[in-house]
């Protein structure tokens, strides 16, 4: 990888070192994306078919797979992926169980009770990356917490021919509607619904940059009432390493990322200008072992080291960029941690490797990329309720908080908000006095 010293860069310099991938950035990426959800808005089945044809060299008769056709599919997976599967879902259930929701009741002030409650979003759309890198385990960090918050439909996505482990990855999960439908055309699918596929709520799952494209367009179509969890585009990561630490562990981490795609992107922070080198040469090494030795190498080349003077400045550079995966490999990490603002999962030590996150250790591998984890968070079973509010007022409460609510709206002239309460006060006043009592 290119490095670069980050103290004789200056700002533009600065920016366009912590600039993405330039396969990000393709001109018609968005009317391209936006034809395809017009052409599915109508055109429904038929139009996913078509693309299916087109995009996956894929004929599909039935965009739903049957219970027979999930059941073989099951059948053919190995034991060895069933198991896996198996401990991977038992930690992923666990740390998404602890994050269930406990309702807030509180008295503002006497006879006011304000209250802040959680349901289940009830139609989920699920996508699920296929391609060259069928991701299975993104199957269990959304079906999971969707059932763990009890959202009432499930419905997944995936692009054709769906790989056997995600189906049976997603009926270990619950998930029953199967569609075999990928890109921006299952996203407008979801958006819209067709014949076929269901019309959900919000849509969850990481993808390729017309993935990303599409959700974005969709969640802002007025045909159509649908959010979705993140920004989630193409893989990223960057690592912050000292002097101390492993330059094999540390190529093997950034070639785990690089490997996702070509417009993946892997950046090294550190302090030690030899350790740059070293990583360059295990890179080198690693690579010439990879199977998708080309993807990898595509995205080395939007990928870069820059050396920094210490590890309060690399943790500066790491929050201006801040990636979807932080590594923390050095001495003491936690003290690394300590200021670190911007990231969508951080990763501790030297034996932390990127990967556990993404398939088993419980954590969600469904991040934020492009910079969006300065303002994004991590997806969590939070993201699969719905929050609202509750208050309720006595007649005293209501009194006691009276003049501070017309107050306020007759100083911002909304008239009729301040009678809403004015007609309650004087009604009370009225049953208090002797004639209203029948004295």
């Amino acid at each position: 990888m290119q490095i670069l010293n980050w103290a004789s860069l200056c700002d533009s310099d600065r920016k366009a070192a912590l600039s993405r991938s330039p396969l990000v950035g393709d001109a018609t990426l968005e009317q391209d994306v936006q034809a395809i959800v017009d052409e599915v808005q109508p055109g429904k089945d038929a139009a996913l078919k078509a693309f299916s044809q087109r995009f996956d060299g894929v004929a599909v008769e039935q965009l739903k797979l049957s219970e027979a056709e999930i059941d073989a599919a099951c059948a053919r997976v190995d034991e060895e992926i069933k198991l896996a599967v198996a401990q991977a879902i038992s930690n992923i259930d666990t740390f998404h169980r602890a994050q269930q929701f406990e309702p807030v009741s509180v008295d503002t002030q006497k006879g006011i009770r304000c209250e802040l409650r959680s349901e289940p979003i009830e139609k989920v759309g699920l996508y699920i990356p296929g391609g060259s890198a069928p991701l299975i385990s993104t199957v269990l960090m959304l079906a999971l917490p969707a059932k763990i918050a009890g959202c009432e439909q499930r419905v997944l996505v995936s692009p054709p021919p769906i790989n056997d482990a995600i189906v049976y990855a997603a009926k270990a999960c619950g998930i029953t509607e199967i569609f075999q439908v990928g890109g921006a055309q299952a996203i407008a699918a979801l958006a819209f619904g067709t014949e076929s596929v269901p019309a959900v709520d919000k849509i969850f799952g990481p993808g390729n940059r017309y993935v990303t494209e599409a959700k974005r367009i969709v969640s802002q179509d007025s045909r159509c009432v649908v959010s979705i969890d993140m920004p989630a585009g193409p893989s990223e990561v960057l690592l912050i390493a000292d002097k101390e630490a492993n330059a094999e562990f540390i190529a093997a981490d950034l070639l785990s990322q690089a490997e996702h795609g070509p417009d993946s992107q892997v950046m090294l922070v550190t302090d030690s200008a030899e350790l740059a080198d070293e990583v360059n040469l295990a890179l080198t090494r690693q690579l010439e072992r990879l199977p998708r030795m080309d993807i990898a190498q595509q995205a080395l080349e939007a990928s870069r080291t820059l050396l920094v003077d210490n590890m309060e400045q690399a943790a500066r550079v790491s929050n201006l960029y801040g990636p979807e995966h932080l590594i923390i490999q050095t001495r003491e990490p936690r003290e690394v941690l300590k200021t670190i603002r911007a990231a969508g999962s951080v990763f501790l030590g030297a034996y932390t490797p990127e990967s556990v996150g993404d398939y088993a250790s419980g954590t969600n591998h469904v991040l934020p990329t492009y910079g969006y984890s300065r303002a994004v968070s991590s997806l969590s079973l939070a993201d699969f309720c719905r929050r609202f509010t509750v208050q309720e007022l006595s007649a005293e409460g209501l009194t006691g908080l009276s003049q501070t609510v017309m107050t306020l709206a007759a100083a911002e002239q909304l008239d009729a908000h301040k009678n809403a309460v004015a007609v309650r006060i004087a009604s009370l006043n009225f049953a208090a006095t002797p004639a209203a009592k029948g004295v």
